[in-house]
């Protein structure tokens, strides 16, 4: 992948969203669209994002028994997305089903922990352990139950990538040098996640809201 910036396009107005694709698909690898989005727009507003031209990271976290998931697997099979992601924590049988039922060339990720959440947050969700020890048993779960890779925080996916040598990893939560947090925790440099094995770096705000949206991205590209 010569750029693996997938700009993140989860914005109610198709219309915008599709603006700013199109100013920035010279700088960025692939647009990530999520619930917000899908959940505004459907397969039509996918479609229209995939006619400018890049790959579509399709970003609804599925979570469901395993029947539900299989069958929401093949209901997307139209938008033919290149990566889908599911929820690692609802278990090996439905990651197995997710990819099974997948499209050829649909990468299926699961994530492990959302990148909001922090140590006391697994706590009132009755979860031991740290954060750390949380995501390396998800994306043990998941590399048996055959999936090509996981989502995690850039704090992971050295030690993550260092147990899944042939993984497929998503960045997301990242945010380049100098930039606010916002509602992220659990934050690295697109540069550090890429060099620590990051195969996907999903950044949004820094490019989407920045004064000038591509040379933000330039700006990005350039340190990788």
């Amino acid at each position: 992948m010569s750029n693996p910036v997938y700009l993140a396009l989860d914005m109610p107005n198709l219309d915008a969203a599709k603006a700013l694709a199109a100013r920035v698909k010279s700088h960025v690898g692939g647009f990530k669209l999520g619930l917000e989005f899908f959940c505004a727009h459907g397969h039509h507003g996918v479609h229209e994002i995939a006619q400018i031209g890049l790959p579509i990271f399709l970003d609804l976290k599925l979570h469901d028994i395993p029947n539900t998931v299989a069958a929401a697997m093949h209901a997307i099979h139209l938008a033919e997305p290149a990566i889908v992601t599911v929820h690692a924590s609802g278990g090996r049988a439905m990651m197995e089903d997710a990819k099974a039922a997948a499209a050829n060339g649909t990468k299926i990720v699961a994530v492990t922990m959302l990148t909001s959440l922090d140590e006391r947050d697994l706590t009132r969700t009755g979860v031991d352990g740290n954060a750390h020890d949380q995501v390396m048993r998800l994306a043990e779960l998941a590399q048996d139950a055959g999936l090509d890779g996981v989502v995690c925080s850039g704090h992971e996916v050295r030690a993550v990538h260092k147990q899944w040598k042939d993984g497929f990893f998503v960045v997301p939560g990242l945010r380049p040098a100098g930039s606010a947090t916002g509602d992220q925790k659990r934050v690295v440099t697109p540069r550090q996640a890429r060099d620590d094995g990051a195969s996907v770096l999903v950044i949004g705000r820094p490019i989407s809201r920045a004064d000038d949206p591509v040379q933000a991205a330039r700006d990005i590209e350039a340190t990788l």
